[in-house]
């Protein structure tokens, strides 16, 4: 093959094709459990974290929700990702090669929000949110029906694999998925006087992005290292339905998103897919949630 202007355009055609394909066709559940926030800075301020506004009978003047401030930002992170095409397969018309891997860039470039996104849930016993405790603890401030600072927890401890209960019916879901910049644009170095052509007689294609992930509302999730038995769940089930903002607000949470890794499919199927219990008679928790096996919580 000659390498000139035109064939190097052409080849950038085709791998983009085969990249916007595989951006197409990939598989993504991050959308989920995380709400998608556009960020147009650096650092991106959550301080109204914590102050779920509530209505009130209209008696004299106004009460304003003033934003509670808890400090709480996400810094958007780089990533990239790069291939290289070494210029003797242009040489030898050897480009067919490419295609698939270009396909697979493109895939993985739609599904890397869940890279972030899942792990990121997992890491909730560890990870502090807006109260400054973990996400997932015993022990988050709550203000009582008389004002006073009580402990309210989202989990029930435990040292196995976790698993999940969630709410994501709410316009804020559990997670924040802060986006910065998209991971949709593969961009190229084959200029014959780009340093990585000089050097390295290698033309490179890439894409790149800008994100961060975060932590919403901890009252909307339940995470549990105990065994994902009938007796578990009904513990998440009902700490989450009984969640109560300050005050002593109900908050009307509905738990319906039942997230565990593969190795607990089964366990998850049993409890709210089977209609019958052990024993023959009615299982309470049939179709109380849906399952979702999450891949990347492997």
């Amino acid at each position: 093959m000659d390498i000139n202007a035109q064939s190097l355009r052409s080849a950038y055609v085709g791998f983009n094709a085969a990249f916007q394909t595989g951006f197409a066709g990939a598989t993504s559940m991050y959308l989920r459990v995380a709400s998608v926030v556009p960020s147009s800075t650096k650092t991106q301020e959550y301080g109204w974290l914590g102050k779920l506004p509530r209505f009130r009978e209209w008696i004299g003047d106004r009460v304003i929700n003033a934003l509670a401030k808890h400090g709480y930002s996400l810094t958007n992170k780089s990533f990239e990702n790069t291939i290289g095409v070494d210029r003797d397969d242009f040489d030898d018309d050897n480009l067919g090669i490419y295609a698939p891997l270009f396909q697979e860039l493109g895939a993985s470039a739609a599904s890397f929000p869940d890279e972030l996104v899942w792990p990121f849930l997992k890491n909730g016993f560890a990870t502090k949110c807006y109260d400054g405790q973990f996400y997932f603890d015993t022990d988050h401030p709550v203000l009582d029906e008389n004002g006073n600072v009580i402990s309210v927890a989202n989990t029930d401890g435990g040292a196995g694999t976790p698993w999940f209960l969630l709410d994501v019916s709410r316009p804020l879901k559990p997670v924040i998925y802060q986006d910065r910049k998209k991971f949709n644009k593969l961009i190229r170095m084959d200029k014959e006087d780009d340093a990585n052509v000089f050097s390295k007689k290698e033309y490179q294609y890439g894409t790149d992005g800008r994100c961060e992930v975060g932590f919403g509302f901890w009252q909307m999730a339940w995470g549990s290292k105990q065994a994902l038995d009938a007796a578990h769940y009904a513990t998440a089930r009902a700490a989450l339905g009984g969640m109560k903002g300050d005050h002593g607000r109900p908050l009307a949470i509905k738990p319906t998103l039942l997230v565990v890794p593969p190795s607990l499919e089964g366990a998850a199927r049993k409890i709210v897919g089977n209609s019958l219990a052990d024993g023959g008679g009615t299982n309470e928790w049939y179709n109380t949630a849906e399952v979702l096996v999450v891949p990347w919580l492997a």
